[in-house]
């Protein structure tokens, strides 16, 4: 079984991990861009280090847990923003536009907004005997 530290500090990992990706595929895709670069591609992976990797460390030495539907809703978040801001530098790169560009911003947004206010509204569950509730004993 996990324990709320647990799973905060697997949601860490995840994080970096998704920061290090970032940090590889913008430089590789702006070594390959023929000098053409975008700030939306070079800083990309400071969405899951600031918003991923620095909330849930402070969080983890502050010791508070948040709930589940909280971390579902901010990860999904980060992704979001991290996949829009990627897609934002690639077409400024490849010197276009889209009008689709703006959904990932404002579904990011939403997924943050909705996030926060999961955890003013607290879901009243019956804990197991353990005093974990079921639906965050497992990630």
């Amino acid at each position: 079984m996990y324990t709320s530290a647990d799973i905060l500090k697997k949601h860490v990992i995840f994080n970096l991990a998704g920061t290090l990706f970032l940090v590889l595929f913008g430089a590789v895709y702006e070594n390959y861009s023929h000098g053409v670069f975008s700030y939306f591609m070079l800083y990309a992976f400071t969405i899951p280090l600031v918003f991923g990797v620095t909330l849930y460390t402070i969080l983890l030495f502050a010791g508070k847990y948040p709930s589940r539907v909280f971390l579902n809703l901010w990860n999904s978040a980060i992704a979001a923003f991290g996949v829009g801001s990627v897609f934002r530098g690639v077409l400024e790169i490849y010197g276009t536009t889209n009008t689709l560009s703006f959904v990932y911003p404002v579904a990011g947004s939403v997924l943050g907004v909705s996030a926060l206010v999961s955890l003013a509204v607290k879901p009243r569950r019956k804990p197991d005997c353990e005093g974990v509730s079921r639906y965050d004993s497992s990630i």
